[in-house]
């Protein structure tokens, strides 16, 4: 049998886990002296409810070894196939600590999938592979057509806000500050690195919803995967975005929540979209 894992990062509901039958390895995050597990017993709502509230930055700290390890062993002792698919490497040690596990079980038949990505497009990703499983591909036949769609999976974002990503540490307090006297609202992407990569820094909201149309709109989305508008905390910027989509002649499949691995460095009232481009 296959089995796909992923980590709390591909932003899935504990009921659409179970739909899809997926393993979940949650990353832990630490607030205010708790330490919680992502997606477990963390939701996305309270998580924002408290970034906003707390004066402490959460901290995200990735799954150890052990926690791939276990997992991995059970795997072997059952002869069961399995699939990770992962956050990037370039923004966690998750990947890593996948790896590091399936040395120390010393068994071929894992495959540990490097997102390169984070959120939404991880779940565009886990899902296809769900779909191949179904269709009676082997594991190493999915971790290729996976690896395959990869570079074709798109995010495109506006922060709303620069505060999270200071007290995060990802910039300066000074830049910060000027920024968003300016109102400097950046439009990002993940690059093919799977780095988060500043397309643009929009003075003002309409001029940043038209710099992520103008984006968007510059590729073509593939109809046999979902196009889904993302948000962190707030719809009413997203709800505004994807109203210009639809003026735009642009189908939405579905809305949906970041959750804090991503959440806690973007903070509230960011929006965006992820797709396959063609």
């Amino acid at each position: 049998m296959i089995k796909i894992f992923v980590d709390s990062s591909a932003d899935y509901e504990m009921q659409e886990l179970n739909d899809r039958q997926l393993g979940l390895i949650p990353l832990a995050v630490t607030m205010n002296g708790t330490t919680y597990a992502d997606g477990v017993d963390l939701q996305k709502n309270e998580f924002f409810e408290m970034l906003i509230s707390s004066e402490e930055f959460p901290k995200t700290s990735q799954p150890s070894p052990s926690d791939f390890l276990s997992v991995f062993e059970k795997a072997k002792e059952d002869g069961d196939e399995v699939i990770c698919i992962l956050l990037s490497s370039a923004l966690s040690g998750t990947y890593q600590s996948a790896l590091l596990a399936k040395s120390m079980v010393d068994y071929e038949d894992i495959y540990v999938i490097d997102s390169l990505s984070a959120t939404y497009p991880i779940r565009i990703m886990t899902d296809y592979a769900c779909s191949l499983a179904k269709q009676g591909l082997s594991a190493k036949e999915i971790a290729d057509k996976v690896a395959a769609l990869r570079p074709r999976v798109k995010l495109l974002a506006v922060l709303d806000t620069l505060e999270y990503l200071s007290k995060g540490g990802r910039i300066p307090k000074s830049v910060a500050t000027i920024g968003e006297i300016a109102r400097i609202k950046p439009v990002i992407t993940l690059t093919a690195e799977g780095e988060v990569g500043v397309l643009a820094k929009c003075i003002g909201k309409n001029k940043a919803m038209s710099r992520i149309m103008q984006e968007f709109s510059s590729m073509k989305s593939d109809p046999a995967f979902p196009c889904t508008t993302i948000f962190s905390y707030g719809t009413e910027n997203c709800e505004t975005f994807e109203q210009k989509l639809t003026e735009n002649g642009y189908a939405i499949t579905e809305r949906m929540q970041i959750g804090a691995a991503i959440g806690s460095h973007i903070g509230p009232r960011a929006y965006g979209i992820v797709f396959v481009e063609e």
